[in-house]
């Protein structure tokens, strides 16, 4: 009998488990994505798209398809995800795993701002700068519409939906970006503050560095805490070894 893996995803870190569990005789892989992005990329294994509808949808499809583990490895922002999935494996017993990259660590030369949210960065940029360069994606940029006196220069992988800021530059852009990239960007739009979430990983990172070396403040947003009692590995050989499958 094969051993059926459902891997919540939509992340590199993702895309690599998958990789991995396909790989394997005797190991089945399904990828969820949430259908945010429109062109995803190939992914090992099957695959399906959009919701569960909640944790008790979850719960349901771990049942119907027989899964026999579960591993989160979705955005350290997906906080509403991760504790539908924690719920879910719960109540069905089957084991589970959350998979996160490690959060940036402000180093040397470095001038960070932390916020618990996209409203409190929204709050901490009058002082900061009048020239944001905003990469936090396209969802949850109405926590800036009001912000009418800054000018943004937004990226993200698809176009974002109204509420915006009234002086926003939208760049479609996918990582991962080079030093020399994000050097040129902020200095082409004269940046004076740089926005991120906590994402980790080193696709974006970049950014931070030409930050630092032009001495621009960063507003960083925190990552959501895990679900009571749930803790998370850092990367796909820890979530391997948690699901009982020795890393090849």
């Amino acid at each position: 009998m094969s051993l059926h893996v459902l891997v919540l995803g939509g992340t590199t870190e993702a895309r690599e488990l998958a990789a991995s569990l396909a790989a394997r005789s005797g190991v089945r892989v399904t990828t969820s994505l949430a259908g945010l992005v429109s062109r995803p990329g190939t992914l090992d294994g099957d695959v399906r798209v959009g919701g569960f509808g909640g944790a008790e949808g979850l719960a349901a499809w771990l049942r119907e398809h027989r899964v026999d583990a579960l591993a989160d490895a979705t955005h350290p922002f997906a906080a509403k995800i991760t504790a539908n999935a924690a719920e879910a494996a719960a109540a069905t017993g089957v084991p589970a795993v959350v998979l996160r990259r490690p959060g940036w660590r402000a180093g040397p030369g470095d001038h960070w701002h932390e916020a618990a949210s996209l409203a409190d960065a929204a709050a901490l940029l009058p002082r900061l700068g009048r020239r944001v360069f905003l990469t936090t994606g396209r969802l949850g940029l109405a926590a800036f519409a009001r912000l009418t006196d800054l000018h943004f220069v937004v990226r993200s992988v698809e176009p974002p939906g109204p509420p915006l800021p009234p002086h926003t530059d939208v760049l479609l852009a996918r990582g991962p970006f080079t030093v020399e990239d994000e050097t040129a960007l902020l200095r082409e739009h004269r940046i004076e503050v740089l926005v991120t979430k906590d994402s980790g990983g080193a696709a974006t990172a970049a950014k931070l560095t030409a930050a630092r070396q032009q001495g621009v403040p960063v507003v960083v947003v925190r990552r959501p805490p895990l679900p009571t009692g749930v803790t998370a590995v850092p990367d796909v050989s820890a979530a391997l070894a948690r699901l009982g499958l020795a890393p090849r």
